[in-house]
């Protein structure tokens, strides 16, 4: 399968006195997948992002985009490539359509051709109703929604989205996940990053888990929770500290691993209905509980902590 993107030990500093915020990662994207970069904040996702987008020069290693390296070819690599920043970034005095008209003149696409990309892009994304309309009346859903056919309007073979659903309401978010998936059936290649763990698990092909720069793991979303995590989650909830460990101490021979929060317990188990029929049988006692299937949450969890990073 052809790779459109790939890294080995890439690395990117912001100044030789910081820690690296991407520190030796390797990583390669297949033609026609979505890949997905997910971390906390500070992991070094959005800086890989900048990267493949020729928006920030490596300082060491090797990446290459669309057989190309960014760092001497970068507008060749942007002729073919889209991109959906974070941000906003929208021209606010220009129409809905305009804004695709315009930015389509970058790639020196004819006006004629422009439009026409531009109104088969926005009944893509459905907002052919709103062509004429400023984007400062737009709701926020629709803005991304913009966004999205604004990366298009070149044709690119790879779509770079950061944060693409971040803000949306659930109805919005789901709008633009069908229109993402659309387009990887249609064969543009996806790579994103997100802070939704059910997005992640929804959209992408494989992904890799970043931390303090590096990559700690990579993989198909079901692959990455059945070798991390157990396939169920069971919540115990028990207010004495030494009810909790008692237990910890029952569910040992059942549980893969198990963190203590508060006044519960989280145990990873291939069984919950079991786990509690065998608890049943002991002195231990707890106030309520929760079986739930393992999700991506639990691994990104598990592997980055729960601890906030600024």
């Amino acid at each position: 399968m052809t790779v459109v993107a790939r890294a080995s030990a890439l690395v990117k500093r912001y100044g030789e006195s910081r820690e690296p915020a991407v520190d030796g990662i390797d990583f390669s994207i297949r033609e026609g997948e979505c890949f997905g970069f997910l971390g906390p904040n500070g992991a070094g996702k959005t800086t890989t992002m900048r990267l493949i987008s020729c928006r920030a020069r490596r300082s060491g290693g090797v990446l290459e985009v669309l057989g190309r390296d960014p760092s001497l070819e970068d507008r060749a690599v942007k002729r073919e490539l889209g991109v959906v920043p974070q941000e906003t970034n929208l021209d606010d005095v220009l129409s809905v359509e305009e804004n695709l008209v315009v930015y389509a003149r970058y790639f020196d696409i004819s006006k004629e051709d422009a439009r026409v990309r531009a109104r088969e892009l926005l009944d893509f994304v459905q907002l052919r109703d709103r062509a004429a309309w400023n984007t400062d009346a737009l709701s926020g859903g629709m803005k991304r929604r913009l966004l999205i056919a604004r990366g298009l309007i070149n044709q690119p073979r790879l779509l770079v989205l950061d944060e693409p659903t971040t803000g949306l309401d659930p109805q919005a978010r789901h709008l633009v996940w069908e229109k993402l998936r659309d387009l990887r059936r249609r064969g543009v290649t996806l790579v994103l990053t997100t802070h939704y763990m059910d997005e992640a698990a929804t959209l992408c092909d494989r992904l890799v888990i970043m931390h303090r720069g590096r990559v700690l793991v990579e993989g198909k979303p079901a692959e990455l929770i059945s070798e991390h995590v157990a396939p169920q989650v069971v919540e115990l909830v028990a207010g004495d500290p030494p009810v909790l460990e008692a237990l910890v101490n029952a569910a040992a021979p059942f549980a893969r691993g198990h963190e203590v929060l508060g006044d519960r317990v989280v145990l990873h188990v291939r069984d919950g209905s079991a786990l509690l029929d065998a608890l049943g049988r002991t002195d231990a006692r707890y106030e309520s509980a929760t079986v739930r299937s393992a999700t991506l949450e639990d691994v990104f969890l598990k592997l980055t902590g729960r601890s906030l990073l600024e």
